[in-house]
């Protein structure tokens, strides 16, 4: 069958369905809540080198639809029908890239001859280690985060390898969710394998072969086509994690976004260097790891949503990635919580592309959704291991609406779990799961409102983790106008006399009647709120998105008895119309913070980091950090004394 552009539509419907049936599959007969109802999964068909060049359309993580197996697949030189592989090692192959992402791959064999790989991964609740769910800022090895199997064959010529299945067994908390959960995966690829079958005997090997390549050739073209529509030039954009470790430094994310005609740099000299905590990326500095790259993938699609997700995507993209960096570490780094620096990544990467495209990109998302686990048990002593959703932000407004409430941006394809299913697995109450007023900052269209969750713990020894802890300090950034977003709060037994405010913490020890309640951080508005239409505010307020207080103080929007004062509105909001917005607004946290940490000064810091070795750079940072804030108070240091502490530190630690 010739492969014309009509043929070549249907090849690669057949193959994106093929990969649907994939994570149908997996989703169906998944054990755990976190794969079959928030579905941090995904499933991909690569080509014989590794390239994905068919995604689920629906399901799973999007992070993933331009991965490149390629290393993983070069583990094994003697692949045989009926072999299925396994990894979740973040440092062999920088695939997985924390150890509960469990990582298989299948050849798909055609008449004696590999045609492609089935592909997936799926996040595990648990894979053992010093916490349970594994992951927590606190850690500072990677052998801290619970068991890494190195790359190894699964089943042999169809023969399952016991071993492999006995080490799960032995090291995780729930082994029968873990192994339940990897048949799962077992039978997603197996679905893959068959279906894919059927699509190359419908189109023969050769014609199959050739329009895979040219599935990847299509999407390259229309990413250059898109790159082309930028003005060509540099953007740099950063922004910062809360805290680099418990009770830390900011962590910077910097990008500068280089577009020439039809191709893109994504440059991150000048991020931090690799941290003495679990936010590192394992990226092995691969210029289009999904991890740095998942951003400009968020972009693309934006800017046209008929884009092709596949490998094909990247081609026109490369990054820079200094190592040793936070965005490129070095083993023995922990890289447990690198799902939050990741969400960060992909906001410094819509705010670059803001600089260039002010009318048409969102508001920051939040990028700082806490996924919720419980260890505890049962009245008869079972042990539970289980998630309970995600609580995070939602959607930065846009330039044509609001931003999408609870969910959104960054992390948005996390589904929530019902609380009927949490409630009916673990012995928790559930007090309130919703939206939170007022957390949507405010602009001509609104950001998304954030999710807020409180239950009540009913056994002694319970231990709750809150995953990917951030924006509690530095809210998501607005766009032309529009306010900065909300923070989260993280509060145990709130309005109690013992009441604590958890802040970053992500692992919280609790006995029976204790309370904890979570709100996700709120998300960027797009435009001046003053331009938003008085019914729309009204609206808001109704519903109660917006309260009436907000209304006044935020939108210039005077409501008495529920009705619009029509006269006090024009008034206010005649009154305080700004000048010229800024492209971007941020907090007064990170006002207050680069007022001493300015783009000079830390960009500086980072030279000078990135001359010493890899071990010294964090605790460095530190060191400069706080001589800096000692003196910032009269007058943050210019240049010079920068360059004069530098050398005073080089000569206490004897460094070169």
């Amino acid at each position: 069958m010739a492969i014309d552009r009509r043929n070549l539509k249907v090849l690669a419907n057949f193959c994106s369905a093929a990969a649907d049936a994939m994570a149908f599959t997996l989703m169906r007969t998944a054990h755990s809540a976190f794969v079959k109802e928030t579905e941090d999964f995904s499933c991909q068909i690569v080509t014989r080198e590794g390239l994905a060049f068919a995604n689920p359309r629906q399901f799973g993580a999007p992070w993933y639809s331009g991965i490149d197996y390629g290393p993983l697949l070069e583990a094994f030189k003697d692949y045989e029908e009926g072999d299925i592989c396994i990894t979740n090692d973040p440092y062999s192959g920088f695939v997985a890239t924390h150890s509960p992402d469990i990582h298989i791959w299948k050849p798909v064999f055609f008449e004696g001859e590999i045609a492609c790989f089935v592909v997936g991964h799926i996040h595990n609740t648990d894979v053992g280690g010093a916490v349970p769910a594994s992951l927590s800022r606190s850690l500072s090895e990677v052998e801290q985060e619970g068991l890494r199997i190195p790359p190894t064959k699964l089943v042999s010529k169809g023969e399952m390898n016991r071993f492999v299945l006995d080490v799960i067994r032995a090291n995780v908390r729930l082994p029968e969710q873990n192994l339940g959960d990897l048949h799962a995966q077992i039978a997603s690829v197996n679905v893959g394998e068959r279906k894919i079958r059927e699509v190359i005997r419908r189109f023969g090997c050769r014609t199959f072969l050739e329009g895979v390549a040219q599935i990847l050739d299509y999407a390259e073209a229309q990413t250059r086509s898109i790159l082309a529509r930028v003005p060509d030039g540099d953007y740099f954009f950063a922004d910062y994690a809360d805290e680099d470790s418990v009770g830390g430094k900011p962590c910077r994310i910097a990008l500068t976004l280089k577009i020439r005609g039809d191709e893109v740099v994504l440059d991150y000299t000048g991020s931090d260097p690799q941290l003495g905590s679990s936010l590192n990326m394992p990226t092995g500095g691969r210029d289009r790891h999904p991890l740095v790259m998942v951003g400009l993938t968020y972009v693309l699609y934006t800017l046209d949503t008929s884009l092709l997700l596949n490998a094909g995507t990247l081609r026109p993209a490369r990054a820079i990635l200094p190592e040793g960096s936070v965005v490129n570490c070095s083993r023995p780094a922990a890289v447990g919580m690198r799902s939050l620096t990741c969400a960060m990544t992909q906001i410094v990467t819509v705010g670059a592309f803001v600089q260039a495209l002010p009318n048409l990109m969102p508001a920051a998302s939040p990028g700082g959704n806490a996924i919720m686990n419980i260890k505890t048990t049962s009245r008869a002593g079972r042990s539970i291991m289980a998630s309970i959703g995600p609580v995070g932000g939602g959607g930065g407004g846009t330039p044509v609406g609001d931003g999408s409430d609870g969910a959104g941006g960054a992390t948005g394809f996390l589904r929530n779990t019902p609380i009927e299913i949490s409630e009916a697995e673990v012995p928790i109450r559930f007090l309130r799961y919703g939206l939170e007023r007022d957390t949507g900052a405010p602009g001509r269209h609104r950001g998304g409102l954030s999710a807020i969750m409180e239950f009540e713990i009913s056994a002694p020894e319970t231990i709750v983790t809150a995953r990917n802890r951030n924006r509690s300090i530095m809210p998501a950034w607005g766009v032309n106008g529009a306010h900065a977003g909300s923070i989260s709060r993280f509060l145990r037994n709130p309005g109690r006399s013992d009441e604590v405010s958890l802040g970053n913490t992500d692992v919280v020890h609790c006995g029976p009647g204790d309370v904890i309640r979570i709100v996700g951080p709120g998300a960027g508005g797009y435009g001046d709120p003053l331009s938003r239409p008085a019914g729309a505010v009204l609206q808001d307020v109704r519903r109660g998105a917006v309260s009436v207080a907000s209304a006044e103080r935020d939108y210039g929007l005077v409501i008495r008895a529920g009705s619009i004062d029509e006269e006090a509105t024009a008034e206010i909001r005649s009154g305080r119309r700004p000048a010229v917005p800024a492209v971007i607004t941020h907090g007064l946290e990170r006002r207050a913070f680069e007022a001493i940490w300015n783009r000079e000064r830390y960009d500086l810091l980072t030279a000078f980091l990135a001359s010493q070795p890899v071990g010294w750079r964090y605790f460095l940072k530190h060191r400069i950090f706080e001589a800096v804030e000692k003196v910032a108070g009269d007058r943050p240091p210019v240049a010079d004394e920068m360059r004069m502490l530098f050398e005073t530190m080089r000569i206490r630690y004897a460094l070169t």
